[in-house]
């Protein structure tokens, strides 16, 4: 078994901050678990599930530095305009070595380590949506103070909620045009194959069974094997047949260098964010 987590606070907990929440509850491995929502509706979306203290900010004006000050890890997950603010609240409470571990989108560690202090280790992460059935991917940087065993614990309650990868800050917005935006991909994908069943005749519900079907299926296949994806794809391919015919013609639409341009403009969308822009 894991090693277990420690008390784990999670100020902030709207989507993200609560997929990686309902992740680590269910594992069992945190001694605590707090969440802080701002209204009452919101915390008691979390109340529920076993182990989770829901802390609404309207009744208890003092939640964030009473949940941050008895944390060992502390996830931010307050929109990236409120976390200076949210920063300087819990500083004066935490205790040296707490970890705090940003899901803000476009917020440097820079500007948590200069509001925290050098007692305070920081690890920046980018998750993405399928946290919430545990099939994450969670791209994961370290701070200037933050050693390996940071890591290490951090890392382990992410895997929590899926897959963790391991990288320099540089490399976080570049992550997140591929695995943060990618379900958007693999949706509009979705889309798009159903649009051409319904083309084809069958009806809606028809047309989405086969489309969504086919691209669970195939991730499922993919993760069962470990196969490569272009071996796979070979498999699927017969000489001369119908698969090959319509491979040809998506590989005509050059994808690689439309995925190629698409991630480049998020890329370019991230920096412009990360500059106030």
């Amino acid at each position: 078994m894991p090693d277990a987590l420690p008390p784990i606070a999670i100020l902030g907990a709207g989507s993200m901050g609560g997929a990686v929440l309902r992740g680590v509850a269910a594992s069992g491995l945190a001694a605590g678990l707090t969440a802080t929502n701002r209204t009452a509706a919101k915390a008691a979306e979390l109340s529920d599930i076993p182990g989770v203290t829901s802390i609404a900010l309207e009744q208890q004006p003092s939640g964030n530095r009473d949940a941050a000050a008895a944390a060992g890890i502390v996830l931010i997950g307050v929109k990236p305009a409120m976390v200076p603010e949210l920063l300087r609240e819990i500083a004066p409470v935490l205790r040296r070595g707490t970890v705090v571990v940003s899901l803000a989108a476009g917020v440097p560690i820079a500007t948590f380590e200069e509001i925290l202090g050098p007692g305070i280790p920081v690890l920046r992460s980018m998750p993405n949506t399928p946290a919430l059935v545990g099939k994450a991917v969670t791209g994961l940087a370290a701070g200037s103070t933050a050693t390996a065993g940071d890591v290490a614990v951090v890392r382990r309650m992410f895997e929590t909620c899926g897959a963790v990868i391991e990288l320099p800050e540089g490399q976080i917005d570049a992550l997140s045009t591929i695995s943060g935006s990618g379900p958007a991909y693999v949706f509009l994908l979705i889309e798009e194959l159903t649009r051409a069943a319904v083309g084809k005749g069958f009806a809606e519900p028809e047309a989405r069974l086969m489309a969504e079907q086919t691209f669970i299926g195939a991730a499922a296949l993919l993760e069962a094997t470990g196969d490569d994806p272009a071996e796979l794809r070979r498999r699927v391919t017969s000489p001369k047949g119908t698969t090959e015919r319509a491979v040809a013609v998506l590989q005509d639409a050059r994808l690689d260098e439309v995925f190629g341009r698409a991630t480049d403009a998020a890329l370019a969308r991230a920096r412009e964010l990360a500059a106030g822009a």
